[in-house]
């Protein structure tokens, strides 16, 4: 039976059976382990949906298995090779010396009653390549990785801006670490209007819909006073930032991606009580820190404090109104209940920027100012794993030598639970 013979939809017993790579998976000595993966990514606006094409090369069966999980939006996957679809899963085996896989996503998604998190219309589209591109496991021969390429195909008239360079039509994909590598964070396209700015090293690019108010130059200047301090804090961090604006239907707030973020074109780039939405997405861009469940308030906690505290140090706000603004925290963090929980927001979030300010002090006293929050977060960046209390407290009494009374649970609402229940 030639396994590898089309488009074929087979009963799990068959495609096992039939089409599995061999027990050993050894690498060959003499080749080489590295396979080609081109994403070939069009829009259709008039359908309101983006094809897209995995095209693999590959020099012998490198590339064994691929699959990823079932969506909704997913539709008209076909393949060459194996290819098994149920309710949980898309499955491909491909050919040995590679073939493509194709599909199309509908683009629009909305975010509850808030908006849209993903949109396309007729002049402009903005969305993730990971609401695109499904996020794959694959099966390989031991040590093979992928070679990672993207090109984006837009109607007449239009561009497309992403966190990659345009220098080139194949964008070139790095994501160090990973073997398997794909497009990732905000891509922007259609009728665009975009500012370019080299900031502290970091090249910058605010990008919105050509026919809609964005405050371009507003936000370059913002971050003008404030990128540097980031630098500062953690040097080469983040080599590009691209930020993507715009007004209704798109969500009305913040969302951060990897080197990339949204938001939405009517926030305030400073709000009354002194925050700022994107000084938050912008650390949240820098870190890179994701958190395990019940942990999301030390991501967010982190990420507003010290969007505070680029204000100040960038003289974008002074020192009293700094002070001010945490004052603000501490009031609205009375109203905070439970700060261990999936999602943090709004007390519960004030709570945590408390706790990150209330933490700094402490570690600046029992170190005898040898050590502060900066040295925690600069060394959090180092090993970028999933976030947990635990893993903040050790990295706190590494510095200063002796538990943490600020972390201690029962400082923490909601997360004495947490601590019985992961063994915190």
């Amino acid at each position: 039976m030639n396994c590898f013979s089309g488009t074929l939809f087979l009963t799990s017993a068959l495609f096992i059976s039939a089409c599995s790579a061999p027990a050993s998976e050894t690498p060959d000595s003499n080749g080489k382990n590295e396979y080609q993966v081109h994403y070939d990514v069009t829009a259709d606006p008039g359908e309101g949906i983006v094809r897209v094409e995995l095209q693999l090369k590959q020099p012998r069966a490198l590339l064994r298995e691929l699959s990823f999980s079932t969506r909704d939006a997913l539709q008209d996957i076909v393949a060459d090779g194996e290819l098994q679809i149920d309710d949980a899963r898309v499955t491909w085996q491909p050919p040995r010396g590679g073939g493509s896989l194709r599909w199309a996503m509908s683009v629009n998604s909305k975010r509850g009653e808030g908006g849209y998190d993903a949109y396309m219309n007729s002049d402009w589209a903005i969305f993730r390549a990971e609401d695109i591109i499904p996020r794959s496991r694959t099966r390989t021969l031991k040590g093979a990785s992928s070679d990672t390429t993207m090109s984006i195909h837009t109607p007449a008239g239009w561009s497309a801006i992403s966190q990659y360079s345009t220098l080139q039509s194949r964008i070139e994909i790095e994501t160090p670490g990973r073997r398997f590598e794909q497009p990732s964070g905000w891509i922007a396209i259609g009728k665009l209007g975009v500012r370019r700015e080299t900031i502290a090293g970091i090249r910058v690019a605010v990008v919105g819909p050509e026919s809609q108010s964005i405050r371009r130059m507003d936000m370059l200047a913002l971050l003008n006073w404030t990128l540097p301090e980031l630098a500062q804090l953690l040097p080469d961090a983040m080599p590009r930032l691209t930020i993507i604006s715009a007004a209704d239907p798109m969500w009305r707030g913040g969302l951060s991606a990897p080197a990339s973020l949204f938001i939405h074109s009517d926030r305030p780039l400073i709000s009354e009580n002194g925050t700022s939405t994107l000084l938050h997405e912008v650390m949240h861009v820098a870190l890179g820190l994701r958190s395990v469940e019940g942990n999301d308030w030390i991501t967010e906690g982190l990420a507003e404090y010290y969007s505070l505290q680029l204000l100040r140090r960038g003289n974008a706000i002074t020192k009293r109104r700094y002070t001010t603004a945490i004052k603000k925290q501490q009031e609205w963090a009375a109203d905070a209940t439970v700060l261990c929980q999936s999602v943090s927001s709004g007390a519960d979030t004030a709570l945590a920027v408390v706790t990150m300010a209330a933490l700094d002090q402490e570690i600046r006293e029992q170190s005898a100012g040898k050590h502060n929050l900066d040295d925690v977060v600069a060394e959090l960046h180092k090993h970028p794993a999933r976030l947990d209390l635990e893993a903040l407290k050790t990295i706190v009494e590494t510095m200063t030598m002796q538990a943490s009374d600020v972390l201690h649970s029962k400082n923490l609402p909601g997360c004495h639970t947490l601590a019985r229940n992961t063994d915190l």
